[in-house]
């Protein structure tokens, strides 16, 4: 296997651990054999064990590792915490080389480059960094800024209305883009939504994906109180009640809880005014070819954003933007 084909192997396994791993980040790790066959691979995954994507390549291994390669989306790590420093099972598990995607900026966590070559290993960096860097958008944003990435989904008619002229709720987009929803929602630690849409849709937001490892946490935020026979209220998953209007204080408890990832699947008044304020980073509208009309409640804020990626899911078409600068 070419060391491209390996990082890119390692990227895919980096993924699965999407809604998996906060307050850390995703990882992945591919092992070659000396003749370039893949003998080990793994990624990190917190809620079911404690080991690191290098650890459990390492434990995965066919064949010794003596001489092997190891390929490694994020820089491993130089410190002890939860468990050893995964600089030390590699050097102890006498790799040649390590090849690493990108940099650890983590303060505490970083160090590892310099540790593996000082311990006599040939270690490469940047390999497929700016495909691995979006991959892990959402950790190295927390890390840069304090709080998690947050990314509001919408879905919307094709005269860009979220809901109709009395605010009831109705299906908008189609069902092969719900069921596209459910696994963005299996790929967030949590989601957020306002009193508002919790009264008006009594939503439980649990994902609809088979062999979900588990549910992310859920998010309310506003002062009305709630029907105790809610969904929100049962055991499926931890739900946090933000009785605040204030969007510091909101923004505050959300990061406190060492998210990378909220998805917000709020209603426009919520939305827009985080939109407004800077604390939404990214866009996923679904747009149905419904026509709501004059009297459907309009989206969100004419805002400057950058088009990512587009898809046609069923009727809709999926909208992936990031925000480029906050308008009003």
């Amino acid at each position: 296997m070419q060391s491209t084909q390996a990082m890119q192997r390692a990227l895919t396994l980096s993924e699965k651990g999407y809604g998996l791993t906060y307050p850390n980040p995703i990882v992945g790790a591919v092992i070659t054999n000396p003749a370039g066959e893949v003998i080990g691979e793994g990624f990190h995954q917190r809620f079911t064990s404690v080991d690191h994507a290098e650890v459990v390549a390492i434990k995965s291994s066919t064949q010794p590792l003596k001489g092997s390669t190891i390929y490694v989306t994020l820089e491993p790590c130089n410190h002890v915490g939860a468990t050893p420093a995964c600089t030390s099972a590699i050097i102890d598990s006498e790799f040649a080389r390590v090849v690493i995607a990108t940099e650890d900026p983590h303060a505490i966590a970083s160090g590892g480059i310099q540790t593996l070559r000082d311990a006599g290993i040939d270690v490469e960096v940047g390999l497929l960094a700016p495909d691995i860097e979006f991959s892990n958008r959402s950790w190295l944003h927390k890390i840069a800024t304090g709080r998690p990435r947050m990314i509001w989904k919408l879905a919307i008619s094709h005269d860009n209305k979220i809901a109709q002229g009395d605010g009831s709720p109705r299906w908008i987009s189609c069902e092969q883009s719900r069921a596209d929803v459910q696994v963005l929602r299996s790929q967030s630690d949590a989601i957020l939504i306002g009193t508002g849409t919790a009264l008006a849709d009594n939503p439980h937001l649990i994902p609809r994906v088979e062999g979900l490892l588990r549910n992310p946490d859920r998010i309310v935020v506003g002062t009305r109180e709630l029907p105790e026979n809610h969904n929100l209220f049962d055991k499926s998953a931890q739900t946090t009640f933000i009785k605040s209007n204030n969007l510091e204080e909101i923004i505050s408890e959300i990061s406190s809880h060492g998210y990378n990832q909220v998805l917000l699947e709020c209603g426009p008044t919520l939305g827009n005014a985080l939109l407004k304020a800077g604390y939404i980073d990214e866009l996923v509208i679904y747009q149905s070819p419904e026509i709501l009309g004059e009297d459907g409640i309009d989206a969100f804020l004419d805002l400057d954003f950058e088009l990512i990626k587009q898809d046609q899911i069923g009727v809709d078409t999926k909208s992936h933007y990031f925000i480029k600068k906050v308008g009003g």
